[in-house]
C-alpha cells in the first residue's frame, strides 16, 4: 500500500433528480434530514439557528446527528455557490468538496474528502471510515430522491449494520 493516498479519497454516483433538487438536499436541514442525518442544525454567522427551510451560505456552522451514534459532529461551511458546489469542514479540519454536474438525465455527485491526516488513528477512522460511510449515504441519497425509499437502519436494537 506504498502508493495508496491515505489524504483524500473521490466518490461519484449519478442520480436522476433536478440539479436544484440534490443541491437543496446538501443545503437546506430540512432535506438532508431525508437522507444522511437524524438532526442537522446551521447557524449564522451570528451563532443564531437559521430555519430548516433556508439555504446555507458560506461562514455558517452546523451540529450534525445521525441515528444510533451519541456523538454529533460539528463543523463550518466554507464556501458555497447557490448551484452546484458546497464546501465544509468535517471530521476535524478535513474538507469536503460536494460538486454537482448534469449529465443526460442526471446529476453527477462528486464528493471529495481531502486534508485527511496521515497518523494511523487518521488512517482508519477517517480515510477509511469516511469512505465507507460517505459510499452508503451517497447510494441513500440516490435511492430517497430517485425512489423515496430511506435505507437507513433507526432500529436501536439493530446496532452494528451496514446501515447505519
Amino acid at each position: 500500500m506504498t502508493n495508496f493516498d491515505w489524504t483524500t479519497f473521490t466518490r461519484k454516483i449519478a442520480i436522476k433528480a433536478k440539479l436544484s433538487d440534490i443541491y437543496y438536499a446538501w443545503t437546506k436541514a430540512s432535506e438532508i434530514e431525508k437522507w444522511f442525518l437524524s438532526k442537522a442544525i446551521f447557524t449564522d454567522s451570528n451563532e443564531t439557528p437559521i430555519n430548516k427551510d433556508k439555504p446555507i451560505e458560506k461562514g455558517f456552522t452546523y451540529e450534525w446527528n445521525w441515528y444510533l451514534y451519541d456523538t454529533p459532529e460539528h463543523g463550518k461551511i466554507t464556501d458555497t455557490n447557490g448551484k452546484d458546489f458546497i464546501q465544509f469542514t468535517f471530521a476535524g479540519n478535513c474538507l469536503v468538496d460536494i460538486k454537482l454536474s448534469i449529465q443526460d438525465d442526471y446529476v453527477i455527485v462528486e464528493l471529495t474528502q481531502k486534508n485527511i491526516p496521515t497518523d494511523d488513528h487518521s488512517k482508519q477512522g477517517i480515510r477509511l471510515g469516511c469512505d465507507s460511510g460517505w459510499s452508503f449515504f451517497l447510494v441513500n441519497l440516490k435511492s430517497v430522491y430517485e425512489g423515496g425509499i430511506d435505507l437507513r437502519n433507526k432500529d436501536t436494537s439493530l446496532k452494528g449494520m451496514l446501515n447505519n
